[in-house]
């Protein structure tokens, strides 16, 4: 009888522990379809070649759709895709800036 009393507190302070490392609170935002126009450019180096489209902002292309735009290099396009924004920072803790990244495009049109 003694045990069972004792073994009631702790599941419940292992169940207490367990609701809030799932992180209720936490809810991830669905990324917003934007309509983008710019010009298509390789940067990086031959290790981690990355396609930037260069408009009103610096957008990356995510690399499972860099295939998509590979051809279009110095191209101005409109593309549509989800876009997500990631804030960078230094190492010191300053902000450096925003990353957005487009994912699932869609060619829309391409300028000569």
């Amino acid at each position: 009888m003694n045990k069972k009393i004792l073994l009631l507190p702790a599941l419940f302070f292992l169940s207490l522990t367990a609701v809030f490392a799932l992180g209720g609170r936490e809810r991830e935002q669905p990324a917003p379809i934007v309509q983008v126009t710019g010009i298509v450019r390789f940067v990086g180096n031959a290790n981690f070649p990355e396609i930037v489209i260069s408009g009103e902002y610096e957008w990356y292309i995510a690399k499972e759709e860099m295939n998509k735009l590979h051809h279009l290099q110095h191209r101005t396009v409109t593309v549509k895709g989800k876009e997500t924004v990631q804030e960078l920072k230094f190492a010191n803790g300053m902000p450096a800036g925003q990353r957005r990244e487009l994912r699932n495009i869609k060619i829309i049109e391409v300028q000569q």
